[in-house]
């Protein structure tokens, strides 16, 4: 088995993530919205820390006692030398404390990352790509909604649609998506990545199956609180629901949620620092019974194969043999876990000198049964 990928050496993706983005982003989160001293205090508190040692919660933070067992091994280290998992995930939980979105007060419950989605969701680029969709002809909206699932807010829908080879995007590092389709019928379950313009489109493919018939039944996995900046939470697929509610698909699925069609889960272990390996009894239950299980985006992908440094050529198949159902991986690559890319592939990309696995602009669909 290899080793989690940890948060060094210098200059690798991961420390860059903790040496540049994270405090980005406390800047950001303490920019977005008119916090009281005390959560400025706790934010800039938050961004001397990250460049110490790892510190406990507070003690009275409603689940100390479970972030204790987990970050056993991990206190008093330094951020740099833990696995890259633990600590973007433990990073999160502390940024949630620090703007006390946990606490009674007044930001209890306040999203410090929706000042980010909103925009989104009102913006012209969405406004343009649900356009485009639904001007796709019959034909071509199947593979339409896949891509626009896939790609998200990455890329320019328009761009991707075009830029095929034989009816196959020429970005696609793998490419298993003849397998997909035939898997999508009965209980389909969807664990969404982001919010905003990949959530829509993540409803709209969902909304396709349902209006079809293939399936009878979608399982919508989403995070149990605001989590790694734009991840969707329930009250980001309201967002979404109202944005469409003047389109016929929005109003098949404000019905379909009604009905239990459509069905929203929001389970604890979404934010939690392991890998699906660990999935409690009732969540692998959800995969194990649904006809394909569709992990969305990069986190989901290092949580499906494990967060490891393994060889970008071992089989996805291997990797994903331990799940208890059929699985798809639909991901736009923004990170260095990559598995079940041909020698061929792999060897051209690498030939190009270019962070093809970190910088987006790569993608991939792979399917294991």
């Amino acid at each position: 088995m290899p080793n989690s990928v940890l948060t060094s050496p210098p200059g690798s993706f991961p420390w860059t993530v903790l040496h540049d983005r994270h405090p980005a982003l406390i800047a950001k989160v303490g920019d977005g919205l008119p916090y009281s001293p005390d959560r400025l205090s706790a934010l800039d508190a938050l961004a001397s820390e990250i460049t110490g040692p790892i510190r406990p919660l507070p003690p009275d933070a409603h689940d100390a006692g479970t972030w204790t067992e987990w970050s056993r091994d991990y206190v008093g280290e330094s951020w740099y030398d833990v696995p890259f998992l633990f600590a973007e995930s433990y990073f999160y939980r502390k940024l949630l404390e620090a703007v006390g979105y946990f606490r009674p007060g007044p930001w209890q419950g306040v999203d410090p990352f929706e000042p980010a989605k909103s925009p989104e969701l009102r913006g012209a680029a969405l406004a343009e790509e649900l356009a485009l969709l639904s001007e796709l002809p019959p034909g071509q909206r199947d593979e339409g909604l896949l891509t626009a699932s896939l790609w998200g807010n990455q890329a320019d829908l328009g761009f991707q649609l075009s830029q095929t080879d034989g009816g196959r995007s020429t970005a696609l590092v793998a490419d298993d998506s003849a397998s997909l389709w035939p898997l999508l019928n009965g209980t389909v379950c969807i664990v969404a990545d982001n919010a905003g313009r990949e959530l829509i489109p993540d409803l709209l493919l969902a909304d396709r199956l349902l209006e079809t018939g293939r399936a009878t039944r979608i399982l919508l996995h989403v995070k149990a609180y605001p989590y790694f900046t734009s991840d969707a939470t329930m009250a980001d697929v309201l967002a979404c629901l109202r944005r469409l509610a003047d389109d016929p698909a929005g109003k098949r699925l404000w019905q379909a949620v009604r009905t239990g069609a459509l069905t929203v889960r929001a389970h604890p272990f979404s934010v939690t620092p392991f890998s699906y390996h660990d999935a409690p009894a009732d969540l692998a239950e959800d995969f194990a019974t649904a006809s394909v299980t569709i992990m969305k985006g990069d986190l989901n992908y290092r949580r499906l194969v494990g967060d490891r440094a393994w060889p970008a050529d071992i089989p996805f198949r291997t990797v994903t043999e331990y799940f208890p159902g059929p699985v798809a991986a639909v991901r736009t690559l923004k990170s260095d876990v990559v598995t079940g890319v041909r020698p061929e592939m792999l060897a051209r990309l690498d030939a190009t000198g270019e962070p093809w696995r970190t910088n987006g602009t790569h993608a991939m669909i792979q399917v294991s049964t």
